[in-house]
């Protein structure tokens, strides 16, 4: 007899006899969601200034990403309990994400409440003790987000720059493509291991350009320094299993003269065919520059993404982008199979790590 669902939370699974597979959990939770509560998990959602609580209660959204400001004057006994109410506010557990990449973009461990110094560079951290420390970080850091309920970190930077007047150079590990990947090579299965998902940024990777959160940013080089060199992190970090990918707003003219990558479809079947990659791809913030000074509105921007061949949009502007990407469904300029190919990938990470479980019960 096949397995029955009951879809309240997402923990709530009838199984009339053996327990089911995860695909097969997966694949039922998919059949009985609407539309609305698919796409809703498709977006990682600033956390709302006022009334997170509510808004994740009546929009359901797959995650929130926090900032600074979100720890600002907090505890960690304050931030977990707010964290806790988002969660029961689910019915789908959500992604709860920071940029804790250490160095100058730091979140929790700017205030001493949360950890007695910010977290180093990764350059730094080089300096100081090499890979070892690299190691040692990435599991201290992992375990500090686990014990707030944070299960997701924007980071490794897999970027790899030029020269020290770079704009990512501060966050970057290294000029050297090696050992910015052997970075990565230490970095994301650490995470794996203590269960916090990873994310590489920013494909197909920075290098010498300028800063898309100010400006469109069009990026001249060839695909063949790209394969040689900036690519290579990104395939250490696929290699080792990591679940998600940020792709930048930089115009990467070697893949597509006209969009920019995160809103290039070339560039997401390149990273999907190319380079074999079938976790999660993410955009970079929807709320930059550079892609809003491309387009101009905020729901063109998330359609695009869509169709492009994001995942999970990274979005300030949660309810404008889930109404435009319902439209773009109802309208048939995205199919309901587009948004169950994400879903699909976003559900699978998040038994895999642990964010919902499967549970069955006759």
């Amino acid at each position: 007899m096949a397995a029955v669902l009951i879809f309240s939370t997402a923990c709530s699974v009838v199984s009339a006899n053996d327990k089911i597979s995860d695909d097969e959990y997966i694949e039922a939770l998919i059949s009985q969601m609407t539309l609305k509560e698919k796409i809703a998990q498709m977006l990682f959602v600033y956390v709302p200034k006022k009334d997170a609580y509510s808004k994740q209660k009546q929009y359901q959204y797959g995650g929130y990403v926090m900032f600074a400001r979100d720890f600002s004057g907090s505890t960690p006994k304050k931030t977990k309990a707010r964290i806790v109410s988002w969660q029961k506010a689910s019915k789908i557990n959500m992604m709860i994400a920071v940029d804790e990449e250490g160095g100058s973009v730091v979140r929790a461990s700017k205030y001493k409440k949360f950890r007695s110094k910010p977290y180093k560079s990764p350059r730094t951290l080089a300096k100081l003790g090499g890979y070892k420390l690299i190691k040692d970080d990435a599991s201290n850091k992992a375990n500090l987000l686990k014990k707030l309920g944070i299960n997701t970190n924007y980071a490794p930077v897999a970027d790899v720059t030029y020269s020290s007047n770079n704009f990512m150079y501060s966050r970057t590990f290294s000029n050297s493509a090696k050992k910015t990947s052997k970075f990565i090579h230490t970095v994301v299965p650490m995470m794996n291991k203590r269960k916090v998902i990873s994310t590489l940024k920013h494909f197909p990777g920075y290098g010498g350009n300028g800063d898309t959160h100010k400006k469109i940013v069009v990026d001249k080089r060839s695909l063949k320094t790209l394969k040689n060199r900036d690519l290579l992190p990104f395939k250490q970090g696929i290699k080792d299993g990591v679940p998600m990918i940020m792709v930048s707003h930089n115009i990467v003219k070697a893949f597509d003269k006209k969009h920019p990558a995160s809103m290039s479809k070339k560039v997401h079947d390149y990273l999907r065919k190319d380079m074999k990659f079938d976790g999660i791809i993410i955009t970079d913030g929807l709320g930059m520059k550079g892609v809003v000074n491309k387009y101009g509105s905020n729901k063109e921007v998330a359609v695009r993404a869509v169709i492009a061949g994001n995942d999970m949009l990274c979005t300030p502007y949660g309810k404008t982008s889930l109404y435009a990407i319902r439209d773009a469904v109802k309208s048939g300029k995205i199919s309901e199979k587009r948004i169950d190919d994400s879903v699909r990938r976003i559900l699978k990470t998040k038994l895999k790590y642990g964010i919902i479980k499967k549970t069955a019960v006759l």
